[in-house]
């Protein structure tokens, strides 16, 4: 059986292959035109997808999975238009295939010139996100990838039939078919087996759980771009404005709270702890966020229960939220150090100077002044979607988009030049 498993694979894995090298020289035009009929597929099959999505969820709510996770699994009709609505976008964008990233001409002659090109074959692992499904397709088309998905058995339905929409689409426009596969069906041993794919796969992008994650970081030996579980931070410096708090703090937090961009952390400068944390946490309260406190908090606001230390390490994706009062800036820096996953932090202040210091001391894919941070996100920076928000330092880092899929080669021509 497991021969037969290995080889079934491998058959995928090398039919994704040659589909890459098909789409390595597709046109803009050719991208494109997959891309249009994709956005209209996902809506004109909204009714298939929806049904499948509900046996997802069905099954889901049975196995008690958390809310978290259960809002990153539902689909709805709004839901499907909006990601119809970023293939659209991705449509609109430059295709980065082909860019030239900079050139020159030597002494010799020879003329030099680095040109973007696309990964090959980009591997994804991701677990009860089918919304990931139709974003990584749509970006690893555009940018000339082609893509295998393990998308987990939280979603095993919906993926099923994204996948079959995705690739009738590609069908219909004459574009490789398998240019998008699913391993789903070959459990967690596919997922395994696509982690030590090297010669297959170009690239491996884990999306989920930090666990999930950090199970790839750990076996895989095919590289693997980094996309880490979101413990977020904003600071309340002495200066920020009352109203400005209130807003983007609910923002981050309530917006959508099992996101890897919403907030999980709230830090308040000892000064402004008792003009800011009453109205703040008090908004908090009203959409029925739970407020786990430190003491100098709890003595401010006594609608709260006391923070634990496992506290300023968890990346709750629910209505909870930590929260601590600091000395002032340098002891906000010293706990996002200690307890940040480098993802997402911002600063609320009216001071100029705190606020270029956070934000060149402060070590994340993304830094803001005054801004929510469910503004760290592939379609809100322009990009269309996101094939994920990368952590680590190397190749990419925060949201990635189309040129983020691709790497360079350089391009020499000559006039028989040879070296001396």
């Amino acid at each position: 059986m497991a021969d037969t498993l290995t080889l079934t694979l491998t058959d995928k894995l090398t039919a994704a292959r040659e589909a890459a090298r098909a789409l390595a020289t597709a046109t803009t035009a050719q991208k494109n035109a997959a891309l249009r009929s994709i956005a209209e597929a996902v809506v004109a099959d909204a009714a298939r997808i929806l049904a499948a999505n509900e046996e997802d969820l069905v099954r889901g709510r049975e196995s008690g999975m958390p809310a978290g996770l259960q809002d990153r699994l539902r689909l709805d009709e709004k839901r499907l238009g909006s990601l119809s609505a970023a293939v659209l976008e991705i449509v609109a964008l430059p295709d980065p295939v082909g860019d030239v990233v900079r050139g020159s001409s030597l002494e010799n002659g020879l003329k030099l010139t680095q040109v973007r090109v696309p990964f090959g074959v980009v591997g994804a692992i991701y677990e009860a996100r089918p919304n990931v499904t139709i974003d990584i397709a749509a970006l690893t088309l555009k940018s000339g990838n082609a893509v295998v998905l393990r998308g987990g058995s939280a979603a095993e339905r919906t993926n099923t039939v994204l996948v079959e929409v995705i690739r009738s689409a590609l069908d219909a426009t004459g574009m490789p078919v398998d240019a998008v596969q699913s391993i789903d069906e070959f459990g967690r041993e596919g997922a395994q087996q696509l982690m030590r794919a090297r010669g297959f796969v170009d690239v491996l992008i884990p999306r989920g759980s930090a666990d999930l994650i950090n199970t790839v970081v750990a076996e895989s030996t095919v590289p693997v771009i980094e996309t880490g579980a979101g413990i977020v931070h904003v600071y309340l410096d002495e200066s920020a404005d009352l109203d400005q708090a209130v807003d983007i703090v609910h923002n981050s937090k309530v917006q959508r709270p099992s996101v890897c961009n919403a907030l999980e952390t709230l830090l308040v400068h000892e000064s402004a702890a008792a003009r800011l944390l009453p109205p703040v946490l008090a908004r908090l309260r009203e959409s029925g966020v739970t407020i786990h406190a430190d003491q100098r908090t709890l003595a401010v606001f006594g609608d709260a229960v006391a923070a634990t230390d496992d506290d300023w390490a968890t990346e709750y994706m629910s209505l909870d939220l930590a929260v601590r009062v600091v000395d002032d800036l340098d002891e906000a820096l010293d706990h996002i150090r200690r307890y940040s996953t480098h993802h997402t932090e911002s600063i609320l202040t009216n001071d100029v100077g705190r606020a270029e210091r956070f934000l060149a001391e402060v070590d994340s894919a993304v830094v803001m002044v005054n801004a929510s941070t469910r503004f760290t996100d592939g379609g809100e920076f322009g990009f269309g979607a996101e094939v994920g928000i990368s952590t680590q330092k190397l190749h990419a880092r925060g949201p990635m988009g189309l040129s983020e899929l691709t790497s360079t080669k350089w391009v020499v021509r000559g006039s028989g030049q040879v070296r001396g």
